[in-house]
């Protein structure tokens, strides 16, 4: 079966193994395994309640697996907390982004984390000068630093939520459907943005419906369907129609016949 290689270039930086979830009657994720290696845009695709926003709950700490382990920096957990997540250097943005529209770039970067001077009063220059040699070295353009969020376009806010999760430590960054909604100029950019951060060592987790997208930018994609993973694929090993005869079942492809990548 082509695109079914195992990659054994690298040691996993984060797996899950046995992962599942039920929220009541409704089993949403089922034995899920897989792996995440240092450096790769692994794409997590699947069709409308095939796991995926289970699956990046449970890997930010947002929502608590029933069984399962997920290992990290050589250390396993049964689940993690919000804040370990972030200490293990997992970060996640949301579609929604979390941004602040009334403040500006420097402010949401620095959201919920501002540096102070004598322990009460918020060192905005310092804010100023690390969120601008933040984005110079993500090669983020925008007008300045001081300008209100809310005036920005969708690309170059989805590039300061990006930069945002840099700051507060993440390496594996969970990006979830982030050109939604994007005309096509701003999707260029926000996939221009993905794979220069996986350039510069940044691990993405890319979570799409758009097959085209995740072809573009992508290393690996890890199908999901119905709480399961149902197949692993080297991105350039593979098409779009295999992967789509994977997401929607179709063409006899069966879950046991799909070997990870």
């Amino acid at each position: 079966m082509r695109g079914t290689e195992p990659n054994t270039k690298n040691t996993a930086l984060l797996s899950v193994r046995g992962l599942e979830k039920s929220y009541g009657h409704v089993r949403a994720l089922r034995d899920v395994d897989i792996d995440v290696f240092p450096g790769e845009v692994l794409a997590v695709v699947g069709d409308n309640g095939a796991g995926k926003s289970t699956l990046i709950k449970i890997l930010s700490g947002a929502v608590k697996p029933d069984r399962g382990e997920i290992c990290i920096g050589g250390k396993t957990y049964k689940h993690l907390t919000p804040a370990r997540a972030l200490k293990m250097g997992i970060s996640t943005v949301y579609q929604d982004l979390a941004l602040v529209d009334c403040r500006d770039l420097a402010c949401n970067v620095f959201l919920g984390r501002e540096p102070t001077w004598f322990r009460w009063f918020v060192n905005q220059r310092k804010m100023e000068e690390q969120t601008s040699q933040l984005l110079t070295r993500l090669r983020i353009s925008v007008p300045s630093v001081r300008q209100p969020v809310g005036l920005l376009s969708g690309g170059q806010r989805q590039a300061v939520a990006v930069a945002r999760t840099i700051q507060q430590g993440g390496r594996i960054i969970i990006m979830d459907e982030p050109t939604a909604a994007m005309g096509v100029k701003e999707s260029v950019k926000v996939l221009e943005l993905i794979r220069g951060l996986a350039s510069d060592g940044y691990t993405i987790i890319l979570i799409s419906h758009n097959l085209h997208h995740v072809f573009t930018v992508s290393d690996r994609i890890c199908v999901m369907r119905h709480g399961h993973v149902v197949g692993c694929f080297i991105t350039e090993n593979t098409d779009p129609d295999e992967v789509m005869n994977f997401i929607t079942g179709s063409n006899d492809y069966q879950t046991e016949n799909a070997v990870k990548a």
